[in-house]
């Protein structure tokens, strides 16, 4: 079973920035996938959220501990 866990974040720093952390806090093999989600109905590029996408295939990443790292910066971790 290969799991994934996707961290929102706010812009691209906040993305790029959480993404090095995962790899440093949580001894991740790779940096994870950053995905741009422009926001339903909005047209302005400026409009989009940022998403981390996490692989986890042992199943051993802390939800908890992943929701803790987006929201420190302004982001949370999406509900599977």
């Amino acid at each position: 079973m290969n799991a994934r866990h996707v961290l929102v974040l706010p812009d691209r720093d906040a993305a790029e920035e959480v993404a090095r952390e995962a790899v440093d806090r949580f001894g991740l093999p790779e940096e994870p996938r950053l995905v741009r989600d422009a926001l339903a109905g909005e047209d302005d590029a400026e409009d989009a959220q940022w998403l981390v996408v996490v692989e986890d295939p042992r199943l051993r990443l802390d939800p908890v501990a992943l929701d803790g790292l987006a929201a420190e910066h302004e982001g949370w971790l999406e509900a599977p």
